[in-house]
């Protein structure tokens, strides 16, 4: 059985990926395109050499592309996989498309969300590099008490549940969800990330893009994954009629 999830993850993961990448090449790319201008303006104006590309960057916005996507859905939906046969039967009476739905918001909001609020990505080559040691170290640490606070509020949930009402417990949840994560982003620094000059303009639309590239792949992920687990469910012979 877990096998078979595994398999079914790891191909709801590619799928997810083939869409992520549209989105990735119609939006992502030209802003990474306008990054790469920048700095190598910047690099002109100071008459500084141009640096020799091991890749090309034909070849990194294409074959580089789409390996990266497909190697990060295909992990992604194996881990999907995992999270989805540890929450079925545990977090509510959902059927397979209820959990899987609920497992990809949680996922999203955990590992997407949660860091983007607070260390949204930068474009490549204009980031600045006396901070890039210290602002990865703090976004995975994010991304660690993302998946933290999202495990909580489902244990809090559920306890309050019974008491409160799916409702109230939602709300009070969500509230509660929220003052911790204010808290978090009060305390935690934040450090200079954008080279001086970069576009605000280009900086957001590949920050957009890149949320909007795990949106699609978040949620591609989710609903592949329910869907091919319903039907099969349903395909599979209840125990009374086994023992018939």
């Amino acid at each position: 059985m877990m096998r078979t999830l595994l398999v079914r993850g790891m191909l709801a993961g590619l799928a997810a990926a083939a869409l992520a990448l549209v989105v990735a090449w119609l939006y992502g790319e030209p802003q990474v395109g306008h990054a790469i201008a920048f700095e190598e303006a910047k690099a002109a104006a100071a008459h500084e050499g141009h640096e020799h590309e091991v890749v090309s960057r034909t070849v990194q916005k294409t074959a580089g592309l789409v390996t990266a996507l497909g190697v990060y859905g295909v992990a992604l939906g194996g881990l999907f996989a995992i999270a989805f046969a540890v929450a079925y039967g545990r977090v509510g009476a959902f059927g397979a498309r209820a959990t899987a739905a609920l497992v990809a918001l949680g996922g999203f909001v955990a590992v997407e969300l949660v860091p983007f609020l607070k260390y949204p990505p930068t474009p490549p080559a204009v980031g600045n590099p006396d901070t890039i040691g210290g602002r990865t170290a703090l976004y995975f640490g994010m991304v660690a008490l993302g998946v933290l606070a999202v495990v909580a509020a489902v244990i809090v949930f559920r306890r309050l549940l019974p008491r409160f009402g799916a409702w109230n417990a939602a709300i009070a949840t969500t509230a509660g969800f929220a003052v911790v994560l204010a808290l978090v982003y009060r305390l935690t620094p934040t450090p200079d990330a954008v080279a001086d000059g970069f576009p605000a303009t280009v900086l957001w639309d590949f920050r957009i893009a890149s949320l909007g590239v795990q949106v699609v792949l978040w949620a591609t992920l989710g609903l592949v994954f329910g869907a091919l687990t319903e039907r099969s469910f349903q395909r599979r012979p209840s125990p009374a009629a086994t023992a018939a």
